[in-house]
């Protein structure tokens, strides 16, 4: 969607604030002359995660035309506030573009978004000349950019693998599902395993907090009802940073060919450290599956369960 009016100055809220990886800090001033590409995401949001293919891609292609690509990390969970775990995030992810740290939501105002991920192109003289919300409209916002740049030449294409594969929207039948209580919906009854579609259960001592779930004693399980490709689910260690076994089953059996990539083919896998975890990946279309997921330590949070 091109924007008509210019939004004034919203490269202005660069100017306060330090926390940067990749680069020094940047400011409106320095940026000016320069098509300047700013994306909002956040870790373990895994719509961000599957844009970072053409992201990434733009911001090597484009470097030396005169495009910056600024990547905005406002969190929208308490731990993804803490620079060394995103500094971790983003070289695991190969982010090498510059990427400030929003915690306090201030550029986030300027810009007066709304969503996770957002992208953002403004012009030499720091101008929004377009946005687009959410994951896709690649090859639209690649032509506004390289208009504004005045390149010709071949568009990129991206290769695209593992948790960074767009969803399968067409056998998507599950929406994002947060544990917490300030967000939590279509909980069924605790100790539920055989739960209706699109309802989970939590089993075992579990202690609800307002973002996430926090295990109290080990062997609690979350059960869930999904249709989708592909099942994710952000957690977190405990505060002593002590990895945390898990088992996963699909309709009680190992996932085998359905694994994800942070579980084995017996569904066996280990939480240790704070991020988006990839436990389903369904060979072909998703079918409707009754997913577990039993701890054998104790102190995991549970934030969100996301689809693909």
């Amino acid at each position: 969607m091109t924007k008509t009016t210019p939004i004034p100055g919203p490269l202005a809220a660069l100017d306060a604030e330090t926390d940067w990886i990749g680069s020094p800090p940047l400011t409106a001033a320095g940026l000016r002359g320069k098509v300047v590409a700013v994306q909002f995401g956040t870790y373990s949001c895994i719509n961000w995660i599957r844009t970072l293919p053409y992201v990434r891609a733009w911001a090597r292609r484009y470097r030396d035309s005169g495009l910056v690509v600024v990547g905005v990390q406002t969190p929208e969970f308490g731990f993804e506030h803490e620079i060394g775990g995103v500094r971790r995030a983003l070289a695991a992810m190969g982010v090498e573009y510059p990427v400030v740290l929003d915690n306090a939501y201030a550029i986030w105002s300027s810009f007066d978004n709304r969503y996770w991920p957002a992208l953002y192109v403004v012009d030499g003289e720091g101008s929004v000349r377009y946005h687009h919300f959410g994951e896709g409209a690649y090859e639209e916002s690649e032509t506004i950019i390289r208009a504004l740049l005045g390149v010709d030449g071949d568009k990129v294409d991206p290769e695209v693998s593992g948790v960074e594969i767009a969803a399968d929207w067409d056998s998507l039948r599950s929406p994002e599902t947060y544990v917490g209580s300030a967000r939590g919906e279509r909980r069924a009854r605790d100790g539920t395993h055989a739960p209706a579609l699109n309802q989970w259960a939590l089993s075992g001592r579990w202690a609800v907090e307002d973002e996430s779930a926090v295990l109290e004693a080990e062997g609690g399980s979350i059960t869930y009802r999904f249709g989708a490709r592909d099942l994710n689910l952000v957690l977190t260690p405990p505060a002593s940073g002590a990895a945390v076994r898990f088992a996963v089953r699909l309709d009680g059996q190992a996932p085998g060919a359905a694994r994800g990539a942070d579980v084995d083919e017996t569904g066996a896998g280990t939480v240790d450290e704070p991020r988006l975890y990839q436990l389903v990946r369904q060979p072909g279309a998703g079918a409707d599956r009754t997913f577990e997921i039993t701890f054998l330590d104790p102190g995991v949070r549970a934030y969100v369960f996301t689809f693909g």
